[in-house]
């Protein structure tokens, strides 16, 4: 067979001249020096990356992606796959990068080609993915009967190493592309050997039929990279000197064998329908479907073609277990291979992944490896480390304490090796790990763990940055791009989401509606005009038009699912026809004021005395680590008679996750006779969303509308739950406001920094209406009315956000909004900076210049820089400085220079991470480094540590930094 016959023999069967075949037999493609001692040549690399490509169609690319690749190759979508990802690197048959390695470049010369004189300095560098280009671009155009093919093809090329050039970067300095008959012929050889061997007659017969779409392309380029890092990992794919060994034959048997090896797969495979509309949910999920969760599944069965969903029910409704049940149906039916959950933080992630790879389970438990968590504490989750370390699991509920589940082999989770193309700049391509792999053992795929690649696995739950991450111009954002389009996109709580990041989140839906990617939004208390921004963004990217405005009809009632899909080129939006019965009566919530500016919240602990007189369990959320802390101590050293728990963002990562699973254990759904009698949980907006709590009663300061009714769904949250006599109606105290020398509400000074006055005076005009003034002369006057929750809950967010007055006019209104809407067009303006397209490039049917000016983000903290606009802030770890060396934050020895010995000791030594505020981030960027101990830990070399001496503080900047066991992170200004 052809594809048996090696490199050499193919292209004398082809008429190549002797000279030239032994010149294209002697391009390397990968040196000795960075290649495990063995040099591969070019056409070996090309035809071992065609053939990953090969197995990634036969077991990892979606239906929906083979169908679409398919129709544009006139159905020879898998060898056209196979031939665009094999000829990325055909850039470096050119001089300036057979120069790079003299070694390697003594053979080229000896075989009669010119290196010549090329231009020095890393700047002047002429890369050879730019160079593929340049290379392919003139024949693309004569062979393929002019530049529309061509024209989305070279960038894919071009774009190989993370970012794509506009086409005014395709010049190269003189000598560097390769000058003369010699280096032409060697050019159009090896392009045209690779072509005959993985299956074409020719270039001309390679070319297709029609063009992806722009965000099609942009997957298609995140496969190419893909296959790339797969082919290049010297471990798999030895290096071949001599061509007379190199085949496509060969080639995929080292594919075949090196997928086995590494274990990589992808999701769902061709999923069947299930014969049952309402299965997923009944059978897979085993629940007794809700109205608004059935709502949700047959809204999935019944649209023509992938679209968007955005689902409004109350908090507690089960819209996480329906939005799992509607991405099986849209999978089966529209071809996807898997799922993302994002999730607004790292806290709601973990629950999540659990529940997620219980559902995964049920389809094929071999599936449960490929579910991956993302985020940067994951190695503190039980079931995370129990599967990727091949332990056993935890028990069902996912609360185990993890002591046993050790990280062996898993230090490189973050850290990549590094070949040929770290000359270039660009992302490792070997994996990130140097485990040793059993073929013959059931795991997971290691490869995954390594960076910008986790949202390549084919179900992943992580936080909503990853899905951010793919809509900004940053390098590698194909690849994160890749491993969202061939998926079901669920986002949960997708309110949280701030002006700022809100422009990403409206970027990708826009990527994601062009790429034919079903999206699932979810939220308790969203805005109209932000479902209204979210349904006009995903139609645009569907129908191609940069600006689709299409107004969403009103819901009928609440819960509602909005359906948004285009079809023949048009567009069309959908709501609930009738009103969806929520799962539980609406009941009425007492809300009363607790006036309250002072931080120290002495007030609030007083209340909170007097609540919990008869017993009950409280639940206090403030805005502010410091007011939390105080509260905690004002109750504590005044002798509380009860349980007492502090949850909040500047405890370590142990400590918190330690907390935050006891505070569910004691106040979740499955407490039953472990509930205590009395309870106080002081948090942060940590206990905002995503927290299954049930408390008796709320006292929370004041935030905007939308978020106080989040707060307000932690209160009375599950049926059956014990209460004293006194709290067997709901009833919320607002605090952190009070009545000014004017009349008008004043603001903890935090409280205003964080959601701005006009949201917060807002929010005060509304629970005026049913607690009466805030003044304190009135305060609990009005605890007889209150709101009917959920009722009230999506009429209250849209008098909150809507454009009529509610507030007297003392308050100022008119000034505060004109203010919020300058802060907002600021921070709309900074965000586009970074946006994978800006709206004038929005026509563009390429990805030629996508990059130009873009971000040169590459970390993950970078990358969170890019999408979040909030005061950059540095993540550092513990340590207590001892006797002879140092101590981990749970007093683990750690050695004289901080030396650890094995994984064990590095997780507790992790366990110590915390956030520093915002305010500590010059001091600590400049006073902090890692220990020298963890030099050859990577894990570790890269945090900086936060070392307090024998008395537990160290000086921070101008400010004294302690760290408390039950407090967390204390800061307190030092007296000048």
């Amino acid at each position: 067979m052809e594809d048996e016959r090696s490199v050499v023999e193919l292209m004398r069967s082809m008429g190549l001249a002797d000279e030239d075949v032994a010149r294209v037999s002697r391009l390397w493609g990968k040196s000795a020096a960075r290649n495990d001692g063995r040099t591969h040549l070019l056409l070996g690399h090309l035809l071992d990356t065609a053939a990953v490509a090969g197995v990634m169609w036969d077991w990892y690319v979606s239906a929906a992606f083979r169908r679409r690749l398919d129709e544009v190759s006139g159905g020879r979508g898998r060898v056209w796959f196979m031939w665009v990802c094999g000829i990325h690197d055909c850039g470096k048959a050119c001089p300036a990068f057979q120069a790079m390695d003299a070694a390697e470049a003594a053979p080229v010369l000896a075989a009669g080609l010119s290196l010549g004189r090329l231009p020095g300095g890393r700047q002047k560098r002429w890369r050879h993915d730019v160079a593929g280009a340049v290379l392919l671009m003139p024949r693309l155009v004569a062979e393929w009967g002019g530049e529309e093919a061509a024209g989305w093809v070279w960038p894919l090329v071009a774009g190989h190493h993370g970012a794509f050039p506009s086409i005014a970067a395709l010049r190269p300095p003189r000598g560097a592309q390769g000058e003369g008959a010699a280096w032409e012929e060697v050019q159009r050889g090896v392009v045209d050997v690779f072509t005959r061997a993985v299956g074409f007659e020719d270039l001309a017969d390679v070319r297709p039929v029609q063009s992806l779409r722009k965000a099609e392309q942009l997957a298609l380029s995140g496969l190419i990279v893909m296959a790339d890092w797969i082919a290049s990992d010297s471990s798999q794919f030895p290096g071949l000197a001599d061509a007379d060994q190199i085949s496509f034959a060969g080639a995929r048997h080292r594919a075949e064998a090196a997928w086995e090896r590494l274990r990589l797969r992808g999701g769902w495979r061709d999923l069947p329908l299930p014969e049952d509309p309402l299965a997923p949910l009944t059978h897979r999920l085993g629940v007794q479907p809700r109205a608004s969760q059935r709502e949700l599944v047959e809204r999935a069965w019944s649209m023509p073609s992938p679209g968007l969903l955005v689902v409004e029910a109350p908090m507690g409704e089960g819209k996480t277990k329906a939005a799992l049940a509607a991405a099986e149906v849209l999978a089966a039916r529209f071809g996807l291979d898997g799922v993302f959950v994002a999730m607004p933080t790292q806290a709601t992630s973990d629950p999540m992944y659990e529940q997620v790879l219980r559902w995964v389970r049920t389809f094929d438990p071999e599936l449960e490896p490929q579910v991956a968590l993302l985020h940067g504490r994951r190695r503190f989750n039980a079931w995370w480390r129990a599967i990727w370390d091949g332990n056993p699991r935890p028990d069902d509920d996912g609360c185990g304490d993890g002591d046993h589940h050790r990280a062996a082999g898993m230090a490189d989770d973050d850290f990549g090796a590094i070949d040929e193309d770290a000359d270039y700049d660009m992302a490792p391509a070997q994996p990130a790990t140097e485990r040793a792999v059993d073929p013959a053992t059931d795991g997971p795929a290691y490869w995954f763990l390594g960076d910008k690649r986790g949202l390549l696995t084919a179900f992943a739950v992580g936080t909503v940055d990853h899905l951010l991450h793919a809509a900004t111009r940053t390098k590698h954002v194909m690849l994160r791009f890749a491993g969202l389009a061939g998926k079901v996109v669920v986002v949960d709580e997708v309110h949280a989401a701030d002006v700022y990041m809100r422009q990403f989140l409206v970027e990708a839906l826009r990527w994601l509606g062009q790429a034919g990617t079903p999206v699932v939004l979810l939220s308790a208390t969203l805005p109209p005009a932000q479902r209204q921004r979210f349904v006009d963004a995903y139609l645009s990217g569907a129908l191609g038009t940069a600006d689709v405005r299409k107004p969403v009809p009103a819901p009928a009632g609440y819960p509602c699912v909005t359906v948004a899909f285009g079809v023949n080129g048009r567009a069309v939006t959908e709501t609930s026809a009738e009103a969806v019965k929520s799962w539980r009566e609406s009941v009425p919530v007492r809300l009363g004021w607790l006036p309250d500016t002072d931080p120290g919240g002495a007030r609030v602990a007083a209340a909170v005395r007097d609540a919990t007189v008869g017993g009950g369990v409280v639940l206090v959320v403030v805005n502010q680590v410091d007011r939390a802390q105080a509260i905690y101590r004002d109750l504590r050293d005044g002798g509380f008679d009860g349980a007492l728990h502090l949850l909040h963002a500047r405890l370590c990562a142990a400590h918190r996750a330690v907390r935050t699973a006891e505070c569910l254990h004691l106040m979740g759904p499955e407490a039953g006779e472990e509930r205590p009698e009395r309870m106080v949980v002081i948090a942060t907006q940590l206990a905002e969303q995503s927290f299954d709590v049930d408390a008796d009663v709320l006292i929370t300061d004041l935030a905007p509308t939308d978020l106080l009714l989040q707060r307000i769904g932690r209160l009375h949250r599950h049926s059956g739950t014990r209460r004293p006599t006194a709290h067997q109606a709901p009833k919320v105290l607002v605090t952190g406001v009070a009545q000014g020398p004017d009349g008008a509400p004043q603001f903890l000074p935090a409280s205003k920094h964080i959601y701005g006055e006009w949201s917060l005076l807002r929010a005060v005009a509304l629970v005026s209406e049913a607690a009466g003034t805030f003044a304190a002369a009135d305060a609990g006057k009005g605890e007889a009315a209150g709101w009917s929750i959920p009722d009230d809950v999506p009429g209250l967010v849209a008098r909150a956000y809507g454009d009529t007055g509610l507030c007297p006019a003392g308050w100022h209104e008119a000034g505060a909004w004109e203010r919020c809407q300058a802060k907002e067009r600021q921070r709309e303006n900074n965000a586009e900076q970074y946006l994978l397209c800006r709206r004038r490039e929005w026509a563009f049917t390429t990805l030629e210049g996508l990059h130009y000016a873009g971000s040169r983000a590459a970390s993950e903290e970078q990358l969170d820089a890019v999408v979040r606009d909030g005061d950059p802030s540095v993540e550092v770890v513990v340590i207590r400085r001892a006797s002879g060396g140092y101590r981990a934050v749970d007093g683990t020895w750690l050695g004289v220079h901080g030396e650890v010995d094995d994984d064990e000791a590095t997780d507790r030594l992790l366990g110590g991470l915390v956030r520093l505020p915002p305010t500590l981030t010059d001091a600590a960027q400049t006073e902090l480094t890692p220990l020298s101990g963890w030099a050859d830990r990577p894990w570790l070399r890269y945090r900086r540590a936060l070392v307090l001496d024998e008395g537990q503080s160290r000086l921070l900047g101008a400010n004294r930094v302690s760290y408390d066991d039950v407090l967390g992170l204390v800061v307190k200004r030092e007296a000048r």
